[in-house]
């Protein structure tokens, strides 16, 4: 590890960029490596990154962004997605960015499917533990992490329409090329046919987007303004 010795919003990726050097596509070694080094860094630096990885997986928390994790591993739970989102930080910040600007751009990423890794966000705290002997909600500081999450916006970039909850039918025309890529057109048409939506339609979240999120202008409807 070459000159990192604070982490902060831009160190967190630059330490995942030089994991990744080492790990190549194994996220799961990517993991323990992280941990690794935090543990060199020291106590605050692995709260500082536990911080900055969850701000990064709550700023990744969009519908748009969860169709394409229905569509790359065959289904997505909310446990499901929480660890695609910590899949998507360890691809590194120009993956992480653009999938966020236009989640059909997962198409060009490699994967076997495999697009799951929760342990990716809890480095952090799992090194956090091995230093101190305390679990790191005990000296969480929400001050800290409003912060720290704050910091992170200016960087962000979302995509229209990625706040909304899409059918396997509104899926196909936003996501086009993660629908070519995943998925054979009969299962496509088996799924629009048999059970349309992707969602839990007795969710009041999924009720609420639906009435007031903004879809991708690639599907809307002629005359719909939502």
């Amino acid at each position: 590890m070459s000159g990192i010795s604070e982490i902060n919003k831009d160190t967190f990726w630059t330490l995942i960029d030089q994991g990744r050097e080492q790990c190549g596509q194994n996220v799961h070694a990517l993991a323990q490596w992280l941990e690794d080094r935090l543990m060199e860094l020291g106590p605050e630096q692995a709260l500082n990154f536990d911080y900055i990885a969850h701000a990064y997986r709550a700023a990744a928390y969009k519908y748009g962004l969860w169709n394409a994790a229905s569509i790359m591993c065959d289904g997505c739970t909310d446990d499901g997605f929480t660890d695609f989102r910590g899949w998507l930080i360890a691809q590194g910040r120009d993956v992480y960015m653009a999938a966020l600007k236009d989640p059909d751009s997962l198409a060009d990423v490699p994967t076997d499917r495999d697009c799951c890794c929760e342990t990716l966000c809890y480095v952090g705290s799992y090194a956090y533990e091995e230093l101190t002997g305390r679990d790191i909600n005990q000296d969480f500081d929400p001050d800290i992490s409003r912060a720290l999450a704050e910091q992170i916006k200016p960087d962000i970039v979302y995509g229209e329409g990625i706040g909304y909850p899409y059918t396997w039918s509104e899926t196909a025309a936003y996501l086009p090329k993660l629908c070519a890529k995943y998925m054979e057109p009969e299962e496509l048409a088996w799924r629009i046919g048999q059970h349309n939506d992707t969602w839990n339609v007795t969710s009041l979240e999924i009720q609420e987007a639906r009435k007031t999120a903004q879809k991708s202008k690639k599907v809307q409807k002629r005359g719909d303004a939502r």
